[in-house]
């Protein structure tokens, strides 16, 4: 999805864009009971209230929406005041959360151009709340309210600054957000290169967005990225966490991983598994999380659950792999020691880039550990295996690493055999060899610069 020509630059209208009801597609009947219900509320009390965001969105293309967000004049102090189901949360940008079992419709309040709050703030401070910019251009601190058009042109892109009027079920577009979603593109509002730096996040939403709704980054949009990429390392890790989930367990997790390497925001992530892909881009590392991630991606249309430790271990496992062998050859530690150090400085590392919670550590330590026993095949040792409380993940994985070239398809093809077996067709295929002491072969690694060299696979 590479972006190439002169960037259009778009004046700013001089009044927003109605659409009436009869000339849109979103109906009452595909809103969330609960968001209707904070939407009538609010207004019933006398203020704005319009659904916003990728919840319009969505209803515009057609799709079901995740969730439902809601902008309003309301103070986050008057909205607490009409729920008592409310709790009002953040510090960066205050937010009421007004929840309904399992469901929350989050409700922000119309937020002011930084600009113009600054310039109005003169000496006695912002109005009404704070906004605090870093050094770099960074918001650190915005609860300045302001009017519903300069909260649109507060948003981030202009398909996710779509707002419906409960009022009168119309559509209001301040940026030019119907024509860009008609076009297929993500475009950021204002600057990019200020956006990216007050929040750097934007370039992952930008990858996400495009990702998700098989849109085109415009050409303004996308410039900036590449160069500003490092910005990503002054985000805390905890956030990056959050942002990473979103990107790969969306339903477009492969689309997702090609764009975030082409605009070189993977290996701001995950700088050992880039360092890996970059040294053989066509080999096993590629395929492997390729293969990987349309799993994944195929679960999610399914309706089925991901395990993000899962989708760790996967990304992370040429780093522990190569890792394993170094320590292996350099210190005479066995496969599987070399494994557990391996994977405990490994995930050291990466919890400085994106965090990795300590309940996902045991799973993914585990997950890489059982990889070596899939070879072990004689005696009583695959009863053992298929025992472990691990194993389906393992063996999961197991299959994957064969589906890329990595284990010989013939100890694949065992496991599925012995794994589906009834206990008697078990003791058959134990008693009829085991795993005739094969050994894992050694592949060839094409490097950058130099010479292949054998390279011993788990």
């Amino acid at each position: 999805m590479t972006e190439t020509g002169q960037a259009q630059a778009r004046p700013r209208p001089e009044a927003p864009r109605i659409i009436p009801r009869a000339e849109h597609t979103i109906s009452r009947a595909d809103i969330s009971e609960n968001a209707l219900k904070v939407l009538y509320r609010l207004r019933k009390a006398g203020y704005q209230a319009y659904l916003v965001g990728g919840g319009v969105r969505d209803l515009l293309l057609g799709r079901e929406p995740k969730d439902f967000d809601v902008a309003t004049d309301a103070r986050p102090e008057e909205v607490r005041a009409l729920f008592r189901n409310c709790r009002l949360i953040g510090r960066r940008f205050r937010l009421a959360h007004v929840r309904f079992g399992r469901e929350i419709v989050e409700v922000a309040t119309f937020r002011a151009i930084p600009r113009l709050a600054a310039e109005e703030a003169g000496e006695g401070g912002a109005p009404e709340g704070e906004i605090v910019i870093d050094e770099d251009g960074r918001i650190v601190r915005d609860n300045v309210y302001g009017t519903i058009e300069e909260d649109a042109w507060r948003r981030d892109f202009t398909v996710n600054a779509l707002y419906y009027n409960i009022a009168d079920f119309s559509v209001v577009d301040y940026v030019g957000g119907v024509e860009d979603l008609e076009a297929g593109l993500i475009r950021l509002i204002g600057d990019p290169e200020q956006r990216y730096r007050e929040d750097p996040v934007r370039m992952l939403r930008a990858v996400r967005f495009a990702a998700k709704l098989g849109f085109r980054i415009e050409p303004a949009t996308a410039e900036p990225i590449r160069r500003l990429s490092h910005l990503l390392e002054d985000i805390p890790p905890a956030r990056l966490h959050e942002e990473v989930l979103k990107l790969f367990l969306g339903g477009a997790a492969v689309a997702t991983y090609e764009l975030l390497r082409h605009y070189g925001l993977f290996g701001r992530l995950f700088p050992l598994a880039e360092e890996a892909l970059a040294e053989e881009e066509e080999g096993f590392p590629h395929v492997f999380v390729v293969r990987a991630l349309e799993s994944t991606d195929a679960r999610v249309a399914a309706g089925k659950p991901v395990t993000p430790a899962f989708l760790f271990a996967v990304l992370l496992w040429e780093p522990v792999r190569r890792r394993a062998h170094a320590l292996a050859d350099g210190r005479g530690l066995g496969e599987v020691e070399a494994l557990h150090k391996a994977a405990s400085e490994v995930m050291a590392e990466q919890a400085r880039r994106v965090s990795l919670p300590k309940r996902f550590r045991p799973q993914m330590r585990e997950i890489w550990t059982l990889q070596p026993r899939f070879g072990q095949r004689r005696g009583r040792r695959p009863l053992r295996l298929l025992a472990h409380p691990r194993f389906r993940a393992a063996y999961d994985f197991m299959l994957l690493r064969a589906g890329a070239g990595e284990v010989e398809a013939e100890t694949a093809e065992w496991w599925r055999r012995f794994e589906a077996a009834s206990e008697a067709e078990r003791e058959e295929l134990l008693a009829a060899g085991g795993d005739g002491a094969r050994r894992p072969r050694r592949r060839r690694r094409r490097r950058r610069g130099g010479a292949a060299k054998g390279d011993a696979a788990t």
